[in-house]
C-alpha cells in the first residue's frame, strides 16, 4: 500500500469513525439481516493483497498454500520508460518490478490494481494520458494478465492529499484499461462500500449508464472493498452492493482492521482479537454470496503503535498474530499451531 493509503487521511478516518466503532460490532452482529446464511455455500479462492515482496519468502505465508495475490501500482508506475525491458533506475517501476518477480516465482496469479499517481495525487491523468502510461506498464509485464483501472475508485477527493475519479472518468479509464491490454481479465469498477452505501450505489449506477454511453464492454467481474461491512460483523452491505455491481463479485480487499486512529484502537492486544474474529466472520460472508469468487485479505505487514491503519496478518517483526490462524484453518494449512504475537 501506498504512503498515502497507509496514512489514511483524516476526513475519511473521520468519516468512517462515526460508524467503525469497536462497541457497535457486538450490536451490528446480532442484527438478523447481518448474518450471513450458515447454509448457503460457494466455491472461492483466497489470497493476499500486499505490496512487501517480502511476504513471499515467509514461511507462515507459504503453509497458507494461496494461488493468488493483489498489487496496487501508481496508473504511471512506467511513465517516461522507453525500454520494455527494463525500469531503468525508475523507483516506482523497479517496485512493481521487484514485488511482480518474487509473485511469480511463488507461482501466484497476479492482479494488478492501478491508482493514484505518487508525483502528483491530487491530479487526475487524461485518457489519453492514462491509456499511455498504462499501455507501458502493461507490455513491460506481458505475463501479467488481470487488472483493475482504479483502486477505490469512488473514495473521494481528499484536498491536498489525492484526488479520485468520477464515475464517469471511471469509466473511461476502465475503456482504456481494454484497449491497452488486449485479452487481459480486466476487473470492472473497484469500490469501497463505506457505512452508509447510497453513494456508492449511485456512483455504481453512473458507471453502468457511462459503459453504455461509450458502447465498451460492461465488466463481467467487478471489485469491492467492504470494510465497513465486515467490521461491524454486518454482510448486508456486501450482499446489496454485490447485486448491484451483477456479475462475479472479487473482495479485492477485506479484513479485519486491527488498529485504525481513535475508531480502532489496540490497546492490550484488543485489536488483534477483534481482527481474527472479523476474519472469521469474513469467510462466512464470501462462503454465504454466490457471486463472490475472490477474497483477497489486505494486508500481509503490520506496523506498529504509532501506524495510523493496520490490518496486517503478521505484525511489523513477521510474527503471526491471531487473525493469521484464523486464515490458516480457513485455508486448511499444513500447520496452523505458529505462536501468536502479542502485538
Amino acid at each position: 500500500m501506498s504512503y498515502l493509503r497507509r496514512l489514511l487521511p483524516v476526513a475519511i478516518l473521520l468519516a468512517v469513525s462515526a460508524v467503525l466503532v469497536p462497541g457497535a460490532i457486538g450490536q451490528a452482529g446480532a442484527a438478523a439481516r447481518s448474518s450471513p446464511s450458515a447454509h448457503a455455500a460457494s466455491s472461492f479462492q483466497t489470497g493476499i493483497g500486499d505490496e512487501q515482496g517480502e511476504m513471499f519468502s515467509n514461511p507462515l505465508w507459504r503453509q497458507l498454500h494461496t494461488k493468488i495475490a493483489r498489487y496496487i501500482a501508481p496508473y504511471d508506475a512506467a511513465a517516461g520508460i522507453n525500454s520494455l525491458v527494463s525500469c531503468y533506475h525508475h523507483a516506482e517501476c523497479e517496485a512493481a518490478a521487484h514485488w511482480i518477480e518474487l509473485a511469480s516465482a511463488a507461482h501466484q496469479q497476479i492482479l494488478v490494481a492501478f491508482y493514484h499517481s505518487e508525483r502528483t495525487p491530487t491530479t487526475l491523468p487524461s485518457v489519453a494520458a492514462y491509456q499511455r502510461d498504462v499501455q507501458r506498464f502493461v507490455k513491460l509485464f506481458p505475463h501479467v494478465r488481470q487488472y483493475q483501472s482504479w483502486d477505490e475508485a469512488n473514495r473521494g477527493n481528499i484536498s491536498h492529499v489525492l484526488a479520485s475519479p468520477s464515475a464517469v472518468a471511471a469509466a473511461k479509464y476502465y475503456q482504456a484499461l481494454l484497449r491497452s491490454c488486449k485479452g487481459c481479465t480486466a476487473i470492472g469498477l473497484d469500490v469501497l462500500d463505506q457505512a452508509n452505501i447510497s453513494p456508492t450505489l449511485s456512483y455504481i449506477s453512473e458507471f453502468k449508464r457511462e459503459i453504455g454511453r461509450l458502447r465498451t464492454i460492461m465488466p463481467r467481474i467487478w471489485g469491492l472493498h467492504d470494510y465497513s461491512d465486515v467490521n461491524r460483523l454486518e454482510s448486508w452491505r456486501t450482499r446489496d452492493l454485490s447485486r448491484a455491481l451483477g456479475g462475479q463479485v472479487w473482495l479485492t480487499e477485506t479484513g479485519g482492521i486491527v488498529q485504525f486512529g481513535s475508531a480502532f484502537p489496540n490497546r492490550h492486544g484488543s485489536g488483534l482479537a477483534r481482527a481474527a474474529k472479523v476474519l472469521k466472520y469474513t469467510f462466512a460472508v464470501a462462503a454465504s454470496e454466490s457471486q463472490i469468487k475472490r477474497l483477497y485479505i489486505y494486508d500481509w505487514t503490520g506496523g506498529n503503535s504509532s501506524t495510523r491503519f493496520d490490518a496486517g496478518l503478521a505484525n511489523a517483526h513477521d510474527q503471526p498474530r491471531a487473525g493469521y490462524i484464523v486464515v490458516c484453518h480457513e485455508l486448511h494449512g499444513a500447520r496452523c499451531n505458529a505462536k501468536v504475537a502479542k502485538n
